[in-house]
């Protein structure tokens, strides 16, 4: 795997004795294991297509593409500390105007809700960023319109259905270039297929997020990793600095790059420690009870999202 621009972030960690990255796709495979699951097979591509950024990134027109849920007042809690909620999913490409910022939501995904609250939206949504980016004339244009999509364990729908409704609205808002925002693991995934998608029809793509070897193995030209907790892939909540520095580097990836498979890791850190790194679906930390409680909790959300899917278009 080529990192051509993470030299200078690498240095700067050297001295760190932080922890290394979560390893999603183990952790998730022990843990719906253990919960009578079986094991899923994560993307993984040999191949990576890659476009260059056209024009200089002052004159380039850029979209956000998000895999947050509009928020629906009758579907249940939707806020800051909400539990899981199936009944929020949807499962067709969307799109919202990105000006005022729309009401988008994570409730219906599997963030890490021990160490986040899901309290500031421009930890998932950047919109605020971006907009100051485009005032201060780093970027050219904003698409009129956010893009949301779907996130499913399918990868065959996800390829056939998704990525191209993705790029059939990039092309209306003549789009140069998109932001990819994933929240929870299998979000990581589609994001990843869908910026795969675009690169290979002329749009350039940089993936923002926060589980590293999901989309290091699917494979995409380029992608900002930011080692926090899922659900933080644009910046700290409630710190303008952390998401301004966060949005700069993913524009700063998307400008430099010259080859797919660019990954650069942030410099910041989430916390003075990394125990939160020990808590995502940590199977050995769930008794025998706990395990019981949850797969019953899992199977019943699973009907939740299932009947909904047949009643959604």
């Amino acid at each position: 795997m080529t990192e051509p621009l993470a030299s200078r972030a690498s240095s700067e960690r050297a001295t760190d004795r932080r922890a290394p990255p979560i390893d999603y796709i183990a952790r998730t495979r022990a843990y719906y294991a253990a919960l009578g699951y079986p094991a899923y097979r994560w993307a993984r591509y040999d191949d990576v297509p890659f476009t260059p950024l056209a024009n200089p990134l002052a004159a380039t027109r850029l979209a956000l593409i998000t895999t947050a849920a509009p928020f629906d007042p009758a579907l249940g809690d939707q806020g800051p500390h909400a539990p899981y909620n199936a009944a929020a999913k949807f499962y067709t490409v969307y799109e919202r105007p990105l000006r005022p910022t729309p009401d988008l939501r994570v409730s219906h995904i599997g963030y890490d809700r021990v160490h986040t609250s899901a309290a500031d939206p421009n930890t998932w949504l950047p919109v605020r960023a971006l907009e100051r980016a485009l005032a201060a004339g780093r970027i050219g244009a904003l698409a009129d319109r956010v893009i949301g999509m779907p996130t499913d364990r399918s990868q065959a729908q996800t390829i056939a259905r998704d990525a191209p409704a993705v790029l059939r609205s990039c092309i209306e808002q003549r789009i140069d270039a998109a932001i990819l925002v994933p929240n929870c693991p299998v979000c990581h995934q589609s994001t990843s297929l869908v910026a795969r998608h675009l690169e290979a029809h002329g749009i350039a793509t940089v993936v923002m997020g926060c589980a590293r070897d999901i989309v290091a193995q699917c494979g995409v030209a380029r992608f900002l990793f930011s080692d926090f907790p899922l659900g933080n892939a644009a910046g700290k909540p409630f710190d303008e600095a952390s998401q301004r520095a966060t949005l700069e580097a993913a524009l700063d990836l998307l400008e430099r790059a010259t080859a797919p498979r660019t990954i650069v890791a942030s410099p910041q850190r989430w916390a003075d420690d990394d125990r939160w790194k020990d808590d995502f679906l940590n199977i050995e930390r769930l008794s025998p009870y706990d395990r019981e409680r949850l797969r019953e909790e899992f199977d019943a959300q699973k009907a939740i999202a299932k009947g909904n899917k047949r009643s959604k278009p």
